[in-house]
């Protein structure tokens, strides 16, 4: 397995410097055309006309749109013009992520990046939430702070569930390119350790029988601490410049309104994270 296209979703209103350098960084690594994708809507304002003022009102609008999205194009063209390899560009009049949800067909991962914030605006912002959601593509969720993309200390956040087993082997270009690669576990209170370990290192076995290197670890932080802290923990403990963690084993309600580790991930500014639902 490898990657054989990178799509990256670019956002009106936001920084988009360090996800086209770490896309185009990933696409040079695994030779791979990059595709990168833009869209918006014109949002009218709540108070309103009628008749040629209001189709004036819109056009203006529209046009606006247009010529910010046109500034995406030539930043992203930008970006790659020294890169090589097969660059594309698609954008349109639309919801973001619908736009981005679609043109994910064409790719092996989708990058995007910045903070996402709770509530964001459908109308300009293709949220990593969404994305990783409904894409049936990895996502890597770049901080807007990086300036590469780290692979040298991978941290594979273990969860014995569907998506972290799917986040895993989405993983496994990067993770063979990784210098070393760390397994954890964080366990809950009613867990068996013993058990807990046994899984991991059949994960770190799996991963040896792809030629991945990996140390099995079972989390030793204390039960009363949030599941968040205790991966940030082990995160600098081990140096990892890249997270893997499945998306969402809990629902995204549940997340949003009591925290979880995938809003923890999803929001941190000090690592890329490879996502997986």
């Amino acid at each position: 397995m490898t990657y054989a296209t990178v799509m990256v979703s670019l956002a009106l209103d936001q920084p988009n410097e360090a996800r086209l350098q770490v896309a185009g960084e990933l696409a040079e690594r695994f030779e791979a055309a990059i595709v990168g994708v833009a869209a918006a809507q014109f949002v009218p304002p709540l108070y309103f006309t009628d008749g040629t003022e209001a189709q004036a009102l819109i056009d203006a609008g529209e046009a606006s749109v247009k010529q910010r999205l046109a500034g995406l194009e030539a930043q992203f063209r930008a970006a790659m013009k020294n890169r090589g390899g097969h660059a594309e560009w698609r954008s349109a009049m639309d919801f973001p992520a619908r736009f981005a949800l679609a043109q994910a067909r064409c790719a092996d991962i989708v990058v995007s990046g910045g903070q996402s914030p709770a509530f964001s605006d459908a109308f300009s912002l293709a949220s990593p939430k969404d994305l990783v959601m409904q894409a049936g593509r990895p996502l890597l969720v770049v901080p807007d702070r990086a300036s590469w993309l780290d692979l040298r200390n991978v941290l594979v956040a273990w969860k014995d569930t569907p998506e972290a087993r799917r986040a895993v082997a989405d993983a496994l270009p990067m993770l063979r390119k990784a210098r070393e690669v760390t397994i954890v576990e964080i366990p809950e209170q009613r867990d068996d350790r013993s058990a807990v370990l046994a899984g991991v290192t059949d994960v770190a076995a799996w991963l040896g029988r792809h030629g991945v290197t990996a140390t099995a670890r079972v989390s030793e932080g204390a039960g009363h601490e949030a599941a968040a802290a205790q991966l940030e923990k082990v995160a600098g403990d081990v140096g990892a410049g890249l997270i893997v963690a499945g998306a969402y084993g809990h629902s995204r309600f549940r997340e949003l309104i009591l925290g979880g580790v995938t809003q923890y991930l999803v929001t941190q500014t000090a690592r890329s994270v490879l996502l997986s639902h």
